[in-house]
């Protein structure tokens, strides 16, 4: 009797298994297109995100100044969190517009990076053109996100 028993057992369950592997999950749509609840949503990241890049005209006097000191505060003060907010954004776009928003993110603190290791040179020319390449490519991010 108990041999009936396992048996039994191990046919249910081979019975569960193949029942389980046979069934599809249930697929969620991905969106295709913001909503205007979403981009609603988005405004909350991207308020902090406009504030720095309004903030870039101080970055830009400095360098012009050729006051490196506050180049190298302004950088890892004011826009330090900036990465962390660009980020953060890009995670929360739609799939076709995350990959593209992180890289442009990653490619603007790249930028800055060079911007940085150029204002410790005091090396003028590298610092202009990293700041004119570290813009173009924050107002690239900012296109890709949805306006209201």
């Amino acid at each position: 009797m108990s041999r009936l028993r396992s048996i039994l057992a191990l046919i249910l369950v081979l019975i569960t298994t193949f029942l389980v592997s046979c069934s599809s999950a249930p697929t969620a749509k991905i969106p295709d297109t913001y909503t205007s609840e979403k981009i609603s949503q988005l405004q909350v990241y991207v308020e902090p995100i406009d504030a720095a890049r309004q903030k870039l005209a101080t970055l830009q006097k400095l360098i012009a100044d050729k006051n490196w000191v506050d180049v190298d505060t302004f950088i890892h003060g004011p826009l330090g969190q900036l990465r962390k907010d660009m980020l953060g954004l890009s995670r929360n776009l739609l799939v076709k517009d995350q990959k593209q928003a992180a890289n442009l993110a990653k490619t603007v603190f790249g930028h800055f990076e060079r911007l940085d290791a150029a204002a410790k040179d005091r090396n003028a020319t590298a610092a202009v053109s990293h700041f004119r390449d570290a813009v173009e490519d924050f107002d690239a991010f900012l296109n890709l996100i949805p306006k209201a």
